[in-house]
């Protein structure tokens, strides 16, 4: 079951606050008069109000942060390696791509658009509960196409160059089995690796993108799930741009890579 923890977070903020103010408008003032009257000490407030009273400026503040600033995300796939592996928890720059309301993700104020090679956190177009992360590869107004394992750009061919083999054992913890050419990829002003498997098929196709959408690819590029497979991906379902991993711990292998942490993501 998916959680939408956004709309959890305004929901026990706006209860909170709601308890707070009504008390604060409505009893608080009665009850210190009663005190007053009856020459008794001020009596404690309700055990519902004091939490909230207690709760609502954290909740608040977790609210803007995660809403406006950086959100944290955690990869359960291999579709990014190997710039992200399984068990990575990063942080997503909320605000790179402008500010947009929590739950409804409406923009109110621009600020910039995802550029060539960035890797963008985004609503899954086929289930808007989901999140997906992949690497911006065809921007508005792009064709975009794939061919022979080959990326090209408006008809120009994106440059690789082969950099060996890449293998599970190359890393610490990832959890599926990777035994893969090794590229690296010079994507408009990103420099990045990619990865192609020796035995799966390339994909072929071109695709024409519209104003307001984008072209989303993994790095895994025979691993991804990606608009390859269904389609592209509106601006409406933008969240932010992936900047850095904050830990690394893969849960089914039961391991962590400390050197992961701090890295930035490119």
């Amino acid at each position: 079951m998916n959680i939408d923890f956004s709309l959890v977070l305004v929901v026990l903020t706006s209860l909170a606050g709601f308890i707070w103010l009504v008390d604060s408008l409505l009893f608080r003032q009665k009850r210190m008069d009663r005190s007053v009257q009856k020459s008794i000490e001020l009596p404690r407030e309700p055990v519902m109000v004091e939490y909230a009273r207690s709760l609502f400026p954290v909740l608040l503040i977790v609210l803007v942060f995660r809403s406006f600033l950086f959100e944290p995300f955690k990869i359960p796939s291999g579709s990014m390696i190997p710039t992200l592996l399984v068990g990575d928890f990063i942080v997503v720059n909320k605000f790179s791509y402008g500010v947009r309301l929590p739950v409804l993700n409406k923009k109110i104020i621009e600020v910039g658009e995802p550029k060539r090679g960035d890797v963008v956190v985004f609503r899954y177009p086929k289930d808007t509960s989901v999140n997906f992360i992949k690497r911006a590869v065809g921007l508005p107004g792009d064709t975009i196409t794939y061919r022979d394992k080959q990326l090209f750009v408006n008809g120009e061919k994106v440059k690789t160059t082969s950099e060996g083999r890449f293998e599970s054992s190359d890393v610490k913890c990832t959890t599926p089995a990777v035994d893969a050419e090794l590229l690296w990829e010079q994507l408009g002003e990103a420099n990045h690796n990619i990865l192609l498997h020796d035995r799966s098929g390339g994909r072929n196709g071109q695709w024409d993108v519209p104003d307001g959408q984008y072209f989303m690819m993994g790095d895994n590029r025979d691993r991804s799930n990606d608009s390859r497979e269904w389609g592209l991906v509106p601006e409406e379902n933008i969240l932010g741009r992936a900047v850095g991993i904050w830990l690394n711990f893969d849960f089914e292998k039961g391991c962590a890579d400390f050197s992961r942490v701090g890295n930035g993501i490119h």
